[in-house]
């Protein structure tokens, strides 16, 4: 945004230009000064960025390219890695089947947008299309100079996504792409993602990091996980202003640090997608630890995701070592009580008990569930009816409740019996 003085400066400016147009047209032609071609600030957005015009049968629009070459970094990942990422990393991710291709055939994409006004009044003026190669990341946009040039654009992505086979977004299934696919319908064209598989990297980043981060924004985890840091960035939520602004004066200088932006999400964004599908997919310390999945949360993030996943000797593996890593005193009683209930479910009754012992020492949310945990298991595994009534009466002592009642009144009958009596309970 530009500052005060410099908008009192251009108002200036404007009147005396005004007085200037009226001054010349009381004068006789003949004795008017011959009128100078005033430099403003108005230019071509070909002339503050490379890139080119280009035309199709729908028209023109403003294309630019741009190359991260593969032996620099991004933070703490490498760019000339992602050219050997494994076919198969995606499928950690994928909701179907995500066919396997080289690297090289993924789309990642990104949009900046007019806001959130629907579908019918938001217009994407800027979309990114990031591809890997051997000789870096390569950054390929399409800008809208102004809104009758919406057709040129969705022609070329059409035509550039031929090229692809997945498209890789950031929030993009429920933002990007569903966008993009209600302008070419208002546009009468054919939709080019119905052919593509799509996957959201969000879904999967919100596994690992939701425990330990204040959110899993883009530019979050780029801080935190990837230890970039911009400087000079424009704030997301001021871009559309910024295109509005573009839109009316013209002064096409504004939107370079939009490019900008978009291009460095981008890039983020494939360099995120050299971790999470490889950090859900493995349970190796060494290489989560290389993926920069350090941390307590992060694992226990991974295993709650595995254990929905139907995967519990996997998740059970990385619940253990949430706990060896060190966790907050909330997620930690959580770990231990999904630990032990993946011990009981794998059949391992005395490793749950430990665990149960643990918690039902501690004051937490899940000391009352343990207690009870421990007198189901004495009363019908072991048959220590004396220990499974005082796990019993623990439990009832500290939250009274009807099962409770039920067990206590029971294991007393049972215990006044004669111990030769051999009437069988009724458990529940």
């Amino acid at each position: 945004m530009i500052s005060a003085q410099e908008q009192l400066a251009r108002l200036k400016e404007r009147i005396a230009a005004i007085d200037q147009k009226y001054a010349c047209a009381s004068q006789s032609p003949a004795s008017r000064p011959a009128r100078k071609q005033e430099k403003t600030a108005r230019s071509f957005i070909e002339e503050w960025s490379e890139g080119a015009v280009v035309e199709n049968a729908f028209g023109s629009h403003f294309q630019t390219e741009r190359l991260f070459a593969s032996h620099k970094p991004h933070g703490s990942a490498d760019i000339g890695a992602l050219a050997d990422l494994p076919e198969e990393v995606l499928d950690a991710m994928g909701d179907d089947k995500v066919p396997h291709v080289s690297p090289e055939r993924w789309a990642f994409l990104d949009t900046e947008t007019t806001g959130l006004l629907g579908v019918s009044g938001t217009y994407a003026f800027l979309i990114g299309v990031g591809r890997i190669t051997r000789e870096g990341f390569r950054v390929r946009q399409f800008f809208m100079r102004e809104y009758a040039e919406e057709r040129s654009v969705l022609a070329a992505l059409q035509a550039h996504l031929r090229d692809f086979d997945v498209v890789i977004t950031y929030n993009g299934k429920s933002y990007d792409q569903p966008l993009l696919e209600a302008r070419y319908s208002l546009a009468d064209r054919e939709n080019p993602f119905s052919r593509l598989s799509h996957i959201d990297i969000l879904h999967g980043a919100r596994r690992i990091w939701k425990l330990r981060l204040e959110n899993c924004r883009l530019m979050e985890l780029e801080e935190q996980i990837l230890g970039v840091y911009r400087e000079g960035d424009l704030p997301g939520e001021m871009i559309p202003y910024v295109y509005f602004e573009y839109v009316r004066s013209r002064e096409a200088h504004r939107l370079v640090p939009i490019f900008h932006h978009n291009a460095i999400d981008i890039l983020t964004l494939a360099c995120l997608t050299a971790i999470v599908p490889a950090a859900l997919q493995s349970t190796d310390c060494e290489s989560l630890t290389r993926l920069g999945v350090r941390r307590g949360e992060d694992l226990a993030g991974i295993a709650q995701w595995l254990l929905g996943a139907k995967e519990p000797e996997r998740a059970l593996e990385l619940f253990e070592r949430a706990v060896e890593a060190g966790l907050p005193d909330a997620l930690l009683f959580r770990a231990l009580w999904r630990i032990a209930l993946l011990q009981k479910k794998l059949n391992r009754p005395d490793r749950a008990v430990k665990v149960w012992s643990e918690l039902a020492g501690c004051k937490s949310e899940y000391r009352i569930s343990a207690l009870e945990e421990l007198a189901k298991h004495y009363e019908r595994r072991e048959c220590n009816y004396p220990l499974a009534l005082e796990f019993t009466r623990q439990a009832f002592s500290h939250s009274p409740s009807a099962g409770l009642l039920r067990r206590k009144i029971r294991l007393e009958r049972r215990l006044a019996k004669s111990p030769t009596t051999s009437d069988d309970l009724t458990l529940t």
